[in-house]
């Protein structure tokens, strides 16, 4: 096995696709809304792919966080709020806000693992700042740490009574950029004093079985290496201070806050001590070199995989999806 998730070019796998992937056989894979057109294909699909792992809990990554990240889009699948619905709701009524976050998760779980997606990349546990990036914006559930970690768990056990597995993001957190990692890397120059504000969700966290890091450079702790590269930060502030243990993902390499041959990236983050690397855009000539350039999955890292995943089925699953969303948006009607 290879440490690294692969996207897939359309709604089904091509025939190069199917032998490449059954030939490297990649830890997981991620599905964009180029993958997506209705419930049976993306059943279908996704099928597919466990039927070439040879796994039925493969983690099949997506961006469901709800809000403006989404793809699985409406009029097919219910919208969703963005985090900020129940830091708004929080302010008046916090137990009602858990609730809310809670079933909404478990709401938007059931759409998932009805089309055979196991992983969701949410939540972000990113504290919000007076100038924090517009990427991140209505996407945080708060300002305060602590209400941020309340929340995540929240969404957390949602997901799991539905039987989807989370990704806290973007470790060791992105609420002080003041540029849009998708477009350029931003450089956070608080003290470490000042970030522990930052860290204090995901400490609190600590416990998530999977989490995936953030292409920052962060003067304070190693002022030459974006987090997603940096052996210091991974192992001294997420390993160490954070007391995360869990399957740690690597951001898309993609993104524009990374330079570089994207291949050599994924062999770099691995390096660096990310357990999994995220190449997300089924690229073919760009994966089959990843895949060269990879060393096969650490034992550390399988077993942190199996761990995350332990449990996690497809089988069908008593829909409760209308009465949990007219719970949430009562809930959500006293903000």
């Amino acid at each position: 096995m290879k440490p690294v998730i692969f996207g897939c070019s359309g709604e089904s796998l091509t025939d190069n696709e199917r032998d490449f992937f059954r030939d490297c056989d990649p830890a997981g894979y991620i599905v964009f809304a180029r993958n997506i057109a209705d419930r049976a294909q993306l059943r279908a699909l996704t099928d597919e792919m466990r039927e070439i792992s040879g796994r039925e809990n493969l983690p099949i990554l997506i961006d469901q966080e709800g809000g403006r990240v989404v793809r699985m889009k409406p009029p097919v699948w219910p919208e969703f709020p963005a985090g900020q619905a129940f830091d708004k709701l929080y302010d008046k009524a916090p137990i009602s806000a858990l609730e809310a976050a809670r079933v909404n998760a478990r709401a938007l779980a059931l759409t998932l693992i009805e089309c055979g997606i196991t992983v969701n990349c949410a939540p972000l546990l990113d504290v919000r700042q007076p100038d924090t990036v517009e990427a991140i914006g209505d996407r945080a559930l708060g300002g305060d740490p602590m209400r941020v970690a309340a929340l995540g768990r929240a969404m957390l056990d949602g997901m799991e009574e539905s039987g989807v597995r989370g990704i806290v993001k973007h470790m060791p957190g992105h609420g002080r950029a003041r540029v849009d990692s998708h477009k350029d890397l931003p450089r956070v120059t608080a003290s470490a004093q000042e970030l522990e504000v930052d860290i204090a969700p995901f400490r609190k966290l600590a416990d998530a079985g999977m989490g995936m890091t953030a292409h920052i450079v962060f003067d304070a702790w190693d002022a030459d290496h974006a987090a997603t590269l940096s052996p210091k930060v991974i192992d001294e502030i997420i390993r160490g201070a954070i007391g995360f243990d869990g399957l740690l993902y690597s951001d898309d390499l993609d993104m524009q806050a990374l330079t570089g041959d994207r291949a050599q990236l994924a062999a770099d983050v691995v390096a660096a001590g990310c357990d999994i690397a995220l190449n997300c855009w089924a690229r073919m000539d760009e994966m089959v070199k990843t895949a060269e350039l990879l060393p096969d999955i650490a034992e550390k890292s399988r077993e942190r995989l199996d761990r995350a995943m332990e449990g996690v089925t497809v089988d069908a699953q008593p829909s409760a999806l209308e009465s949990l969303i007219a719970k949430r948006d009562k809930l959500l009607s006293y903000a």
